[in-house]
């Protein structure tokens, strides 16, 4: 027997051996073809399929800003491994497009028509960023999706101490719902020193606490109120009924034109839909970081401007329900809310600042 043909009589020799030992040898299964990839910004309904990180999810239920994962609140459900198709979600930024005339604040990332991100340098009310360069700074997108705060990637108050201070809050409050809103204001909780940055985030949580009584409440009590919040003079009127616009969520959202004014911001028309403020944990937090970076209320700016500008806590109080509580007004409820930032702040472990009342 030639070298060759010896050489060949074992080799099949070990094929059949393997095969005898192993079993016959099967084809793995191509993984599916990836999906669209996830966008943080996109509203996504029951049975709508996305993929992220390499897997194809499918929603269970309606859901926006939330990762897709097998934690959270469960909204995802993971359907496996993916390849190719359209990406497989956290491969490139998905910032909202920038929009001539709409409000931002320091921290806002945007995706300008030119296709390229700006970062907003200081609030505006819309001015374009490639002529309003005051205004805005180029932004070199980290490919993150969009999905976390650009400047530390995570919420300045980590789980344990957001439970430390909601110890009795309502299982809807829930701290993965307000991790996937902060996509909707990049620039809370991420301008400024360490210390300013918690100190907002204190801000922030002790007045929601005041709201809500620790969390604890996710609409308002007072059922006798909830027909008084329709204001009939707006164009619109109050296509949800009546008594549909009732205080909802951490910062108590009421009246038609609130409604309107924070689905209009958030892109979800909560003017027709106002319950998903007290059904989904992430829009009901939205409102409340709607409410925070961009109204001033009866206060003269808004309550991140008075954090990250050094103006101090009691400034917040005023942009909330400043025209009842300060100036004398309810030193009772001034001091609740005082209470709460000082205790929050000492949980995340910075000095409260000055000008705490108003």
């Amino acid at each position: 027997m030639s070298r060759q043909r010896l050489l060949a009589f074992l080799t099949a020799l070990a094929v059949a051996v393997g095969i005898a030992l192993l079993g016959p040898m099967t084809s793995t299964a191509s993984a599916a073809t990836c999906a669209t990839g996830w966008n943080a910004t996109a509203v996504y309904t029951g049975g709508s399929t996305a993929s992220y990180n390499g897997h194809n999810w499918q929603a269970k239920w309606w859901t926006q800003g939330e990762t897709p994962s097998t934690g959270g609140s469960g909204v995802w459900a993971d359907q496996g491994s993916c390849t190719g198709g359209s990406g497989g979600g956290g491969t490139s930024c998905t910032y909202p497009a920038w929009v001539a005339g709409r409000a931002y604040v320091a921290g806002d990332i945007v995706k300008y028509t030119n296709g390229k991100y700006y970062k907003a340098s200081h609030d505006n009310p819309g001015y374009d960023p490639t002529i309003s360069t005051w205004y805005w700074d180029p932004y070199t997108c980290s490919g993150d999706g969009g999905t976390t705060p650009p400047s530390n990637g995570s919420f300045i108050v980590s789980e344990a101490q957001f439970n430390q201070m909601f110890p009795n809050r309502s299982s809807f409050y829930t701290y993965s719902g307000l991790t996937a809103a902060l996509s909707a204001y990049p620039g809370f909780t991420t301008t400024g020193s360490d210390t300013v940055k918690k100190q907002e985030a204190a801000a922030f949580l002790a007045n929601v606490s005041h709201e809500t009584g620790g969390l604890v409440y996710v609409v308002e009590q007072n059922t006798a109120n909830y027909p008084h919040y329709c204001d009939t003079s707006q164009s619109y009127g109050c296509p949800a009924g009546q008594a549909a616009y009732y205080g909802r969520g951490p910062i108590q959202l009421s009246w038609n034109f609130n409604y309107k004014a924070a689905g209009d911001a958030l892109g979800i028309d909560l003017l027709h839909n106002p319950n998903l403020v007290q059904t989904d944990p992430a829009i009901a937090w939205k409102t409340g970081l709607w409410y925070w970076n961009t109204q001033t209320g009866p206060g003269t700016m808004t309550g991140h401007n008075a954090m990250v500008n050094g103006v101090g806590f009691g400034e917040t109080i005023r942009s909330i329900n400043g025209s009842i509580e300060c100036n004398g007004g309810n030193p009772a409820q001034v001091q609740s809310r005082i209470n709460a930032y000082q205790s929050f702040t000492s949980i995340l472990g910075v000095p409260a600042g000055s000008n705490l009342s108003c």
